[in-house]
């Protein structure tokens, strides 16, 4: 079985965007470079820096995405193309009714929750990797103890408030990972992986 990841971009105060669901410099590194980079869809391409490509090549190789409704909502769905790996499975407590992707997108939505979205999205996976996008949706799956590894792109710009990384909520006890694996210097974010302690 492939790990259960959380991956974005992060404030240095923690926040994936501000209150408005703006993600401002956040993901000016994905655009800071001149070397071509990819997720799963060859049509959205980065310029990074080599350092960052290659962190990303490895990092976000994954077979599908689990995210929110709300994330879902602001960006359409991706217009129907999933942003890494080949299916999103949506968590949401309805599905959208009129959504112009519906028949042709690899798009799930999973009204039974974070741990049934999860579950089928490692059925879909097999021994592939799978991401969780962070916010409420993967601040639920962390106090579920289904994340096995957190991405930090941690970008040098402090929020004050915003969307956390984490979600809200508290924890039934701490969340302990390991010393990072990979720590990774690109132009202005620096990545960081870290593996759950099991």
């Amino acid at each position: 079985m492939g790990a259960t990841t959380m991956f974005a971009a992060v404030s240095l105060d923690g926040f994936i965007a501000d209150d408005n669901d703006e993600v401002g410099p956040l993901f000016d590194w994905y655009y800071n470079g001149d070397t071509d980079s990819t997720f799963s869809d060859e049509e959205r391409v980065f310029n990074t820096t080599p350092q960052t490509a290659e962190f990303l090549k490895h990092s976000v190789d994954v077979a599908c995405i689990v995210q929110g409704r709300r994330l879902f909502d602001i960006t359409n769905g991706w217009e129907g193309r999933p942003a890494a790996g080949d299916h999103v499975f949506v968590v949401t407590h309805e599905p959208p009714a009129e959504w112009e992707h519906t028949d042709t997108a690899p798009f799930t939505f999973v009204t039974e929750g974070v741990e049934k979205a999860i579950e089928l999205a490692r059925e879909y996976a097999g021994d592939r990797d799978i991401s969780v996008t962070p916010g409420d949706v993967g601040g639920q799956a962390l106090r579920h103890g289904l994340i096995d590894r957190v991405v930090l792109n941690l970008v040098p710009v402090v929020f004050g408030t915003g969307r956390s990384y984490f979600g809200t909520g508290p924890m039934a006890e701490p969340a302990v990972f390991d010393d990072p694996t990979e720590i990774v210097q690109g132009k202005r974010v620096t990545h960081l992986l870290f593996d759950r302690s099991r």
